[in-house]
């Protein structure tokens, strides 16, 4: 059915689809009148005839009435609805003017609302008293709703104040709206005219309000314009731009723009400040705050204002403030306020004035105020920013260099102008060269500096701000790199047991971002800029505390990698290095190192920098399970590079077998053989030197396998059943199983079938009763090959499900690539391709491209 709209702010008026319907005679309309002013509600019908016939209804009323009701349905439908005793018009809130009007007013959405009047109510209709509290209210809340608005026209006061003289309100909207017209001798006049009106009505004479109105136009202080110049090339921020927009525009307001350091919310504010202009007709004032007193920012606000005697004391000059405030439209724009107590004196207190507050710390004490955060640019915003000071065809020429650019920024405006600035300076220089030089993090603040433009300044601003445990602790932190890290991290940066206090101060400072990490963990990150120039803080510090700080992080991550390589779910065949310090983590082991794998990363980094060997080998070699379940390949060769240079700097030999055997491991996974077999061999020398049985064991297993893959298979027998043999006399039943499936897979690749599958099913009962799913899944899988189809199936679907319930998303692929595999052999195309292909993408992910070939062959027969 087409939309219908019922209208009664004005003549009375019902339209269906846009177009008006006929509604009778004046008594019909008057009927769906009296039950559109009571809408959704049962009118008796002893009202409706009174309205109908105020003075001497027929006999017939009632009858008529029962007339016009149907009358009236024959165009406006069953919304006329006959119920016991009276009639009910239903209408839903949004179709009647009048519930509208009401809803905008209480929200506070004047202009809408005012909007919704087309003159009178029921102009065209007589008055009837049954009426009158309904309309009486409306005309109340509409005339409140003008004097609460900023923009009505001179014409429609006018109107207003014949119908309403002794609104107040009113004439000193009328006298303003003219003198912001620039009709001063007409305001005045206006002025008078009301001065006459309410002596002889009332006896009274105008009250301040009214009376301020006159005084703005004899001082001619107003409009007062202090707002510097709006940028032309400001870009982005739309959402953030409509936001403060809408909360400037309940009055009296207070926002408050936080951000960190460069992030443009001085810029921001003057921006806005322009585009509300025409909603604050005595203009807009502007302060930099900076660390000012807020009594001398009272004496000059005030002196602006067109106050001559400012009182002497804070309170009395924020009262007169507030009083000037109260009788204004102004916009106050406090720019880089340092704290609540500095902003509160100058915050309008009633009346229609707004504040627009910048500053890089949270201000949560400033109760009422709105905070409204300003993060750096989007990737889009920070490339249009880009081009539009450096020009869009040399970035349009070089994009990736651009790209560059702006990480190095990290998206800032101000770091983006001032690299833009650089390049418009040097047309003839490419970004290329820009790019390179801000690659290089101990110069970056000293690129990012022209002229009066300085990103290095920005941030000094907020760090001497802070305490001196706080800017420690910001100083230190810049040795976490470049990734988000826990609470406990600066802690013992600090030698403390608890650093939340020093957090929050930085937090609150915009210095630090926190986050939440899946485990419920707090995540702290410093923006790069910051980090970089709190490396340059860092470097007054001796060589002794930065090595004293970072080993207490260092061992805190190993201690907590420790207890959690311990208890991922998947026993590790591999040698963890002891440590004796171990620290409780988190419930679930993967999930911590999910986490934690980039901060772990980055302090490696730090203990390989300050030649702290023992660290630098321990924590790789703590994480390598880990990288084993999750098929981390590329982090855990990069890791044990720097495991080998720490083991060897430490002179630590078995350390050495430890990473050694890793390393192993890995080349084995990313196809390089010979790195595989060099590596595990010169692991197995020295376990076997240092009297390590169970690495020599691992070791000789791993030689094992690449024998096999060689096609030796009686030397890779040899080693498989050298390591059974250790593992079986050193009691260690999991590697046990690991071995009885190694040696049953190489007996497998001879076709030696019955010999296989008693080892391969040894190895699964053997699994199964010391609770090792993941080498049950490995025996499922191998045995998979030794069945008949259906059988085949059941045992490779309940090791990709036992490997799915363990995370190891590695063997997962491998045990769909064997599915697919059989699938394609039992004719099941459609289902071969779907795990093929999912086999593919993890093995490309993980950079094993002797599986992922092995599998693009298979998927290649599924096109013949």
């Amino acid at each position: 059915m087409d939309s219908i709209a019922f209208r009664v702010l004005g003549p009375l008026e019902v339209t269906v689809g846009g177009r008006a319907v006929p509604l009778g005679g004046r008594k019909p309309r008057m009927l769906l009148a009296t039950l559109l002013l009571e809408p959704n509600t049962t009118v008796a019908v002893d009202t409706l005839v009174d309205v109908l016939w105020p003075s001497s209804p027929p006999r017939s009323a009632v009858a008529n009435v029962r007339t016009y009701a149907h009358a009236l349905r024959a165009g406006i439908g069953d919304r006329v609805r006959t119920r016991p005793g009276g009639y009910q018009v239903t209408v839903s809130p949004d179709e009647l003017d009048m519930t509208t009007f009401e809803a905008k007013a209480r929200q506070g959405e004047l202009a809408e609302a005012s909007a919704l009047w087309r003159g009178r109510a029921l102009a065209d209709l007589p008055r009837s008293p049954a009426w009158e509290p309904t309309l009486a209210r409306l005309e109340e809340l509409r005339l409140s709703v003008l004097e609460r608005s900023p923009d009505v026209s001179i014409p429609e006061l006018r109107g207003l104040l014949a119908e309403y003289p002794l609104r107040e309100e009113l004439w000193r909207q009328l006298v303003q709206a003219l003198h912001r017209d620039g009709r001063t001798a007409e305001a005045l006049h206006a002025y008078r005219e009301a001065e006459r009106v309410l002596a002889e009505e009332l006896g009274t004479r105008p009250g301040p309000e009214l009376r301020g109105a006159r005084d703005e136009i004899r001082t001619g202080v107003f409009p007062v314009c202090q707002l510097p110049m709006d940028i032309p090339d400001f870009t982005g921020r739309l959402e953030t731009v409509a936001e403060v927009e809408r909360h400037l525009g309940r009055r009296p307001s207070a926002v408050v723009l936080t951000g960190a350091a460069g992030t443009g919310k001085s810029t921001l504010a003057v921006h806005i400040g322009h585009r509300v202009e025409r909603s604050f007709s005595d203009g807009q004032v502007h302060v930099v705050l900076g660390d000012q007193d807020p009594a001398e920012v009272l004496e000059y606000l005030l002196r602006a204002l067109g106050v001559q005697d400012v009182p002497e004391s804070l309170a009395e000059r924020a009262a007169r403030y507030r009083s000037v405030l109260a009788r204004r439209e102004l916009l106050v724009v406090l720019d880089n306020a340092a704290d609540a107590s500095q902003v509160a004196p100058l915050l309008p207190g009633s009346g229609r004035s707004a504040a627009l507050i910048t500053s890089r710390t949270w201000l949560p004490e400033l109760h009422g105020a709105t905070h409204v955060h300003v993060d750096a640019l989007t990737d889009r915003d920070a490339r249009e920013l880009l081009a539009r000071v450096a020009g869009h065809d040399r970035v349009a020429a070089e994009p990736r260099r651009a790209g560059e650019i702006l990480r190095a920024c990290g998206n800032l405006p101000l770091a983006i102008r001032v690299a833009g600035a650089k390049l418009a300076a040097r047309p003839s220089v490419p970004l290329r060269v820009a790019a390179e030089r801000l690659a290089d993090e101990r110069g970056r603040l000293d690129e990012l500096t022209t002229g009066s433009l300085t990103v290095r300044t920005s941030v000094t601003d907020s760090y001497l701000r802070l305490s001196t445990a706080a800017a420690r602790a910001f100083r230190f932190a810049g040795m976490l790199g470049p990734v988000s890290f826990p609470g406990w991290a600066v802690a013992a940066l600090l030698g403390r047991a608890n650093a939340d206090d020093v957090l929050d101060t930085l937090v609150n400072a915009n210095l630090l971002a926190v986050s939440v990490d899946p485990t419920g963990t707090s995540r702290y990150r410093m923006p790069d800029l910051f980090r970089c120039y709190a490396t340059e803080r860092l470097s007054g510090e001796s060589r002794h505390a930065l090595r004293a700080a970072a080993r207490r992080v260092l061992d805190g991550y190993l201690a907590r990698a420790t207890h959690a390589a311990t208890r991922i779910p998947v026993s590790y065949f591999g040698v963890l290095p002891r440590f004796g310090h171990v620290v409780t983590g988190p419930d679930d082991p993967v999930a911590w190192f999910d986490a934690e794998l980039p901060s772990i990363t980055a302090i490696l980094q730090v203990a390989e920098d300050l030649e702290m060997a023992d660290h630098a080998w321990r924590i790789p070699a703590v994480t390598a399970p880990y990288f084993d379940l999750r098929g981390r390949h590329d982090e855990w060769r990069r890791s044990h590079d720097i495991a080998l240079r720490g083991a060897r700097q430490a002179g630590d030999r078995h350390g050495e077998a430890i990473v050694l055997r890793n390393q192993g491991q890995v080349a084995l996974y990313q196809d390089r053989y010979a790195d595989a077999e060099a590596a595990t061999r010169e692991s197995l020398r020295l376990f076997t030197e240092e009297n390590d049985y169970s690495g020599v064991g691992i070791a000789h297993a791993g030689i094992g396998t690449t024998s096999r893959i060689h096609g030796d298979y009686a030397g890779a027998l040899r080693h498989h059943r050298h390591a059974l043999r250790i593992f079986v006399r050193t009691g260690q039943p999991h590697f046990e199983a690991a071995a009885r499936t190694a040696i049953g897979t190489a007996l497998l690749a001879q076709q030696r079938l019955p010999a296989a599958e008693r080892w391969l099913t040894g190895a699964r009962e053997l699994s199964a009763r010391i609770g090792d799913r993941h080498r049950e899944a490995h025996a499922l899988q191998r045995l998979a090959g030794l069945r008949e189809p259906a059988q085949a199936l059941s045992h490779l679907t309940e090791a990709t499900e036992l490997f799915q319930m363990l995370g190891d998303e590695h063997c997962v692929a491998y045990a769909r690539q064997n599915t697919g595999e059989l699938f394609l052999r039992t004719g099941d195309h459609a289902k071969a391709r779907d795990l093929l292909t999912e086999s593919l993408d993890a093995h490309l992910r993980s950079g094993d491209r002797r599986s992922a070939a092995a599998v693009t062959m298979l998927l290649g027969r599924l096109e013949y």
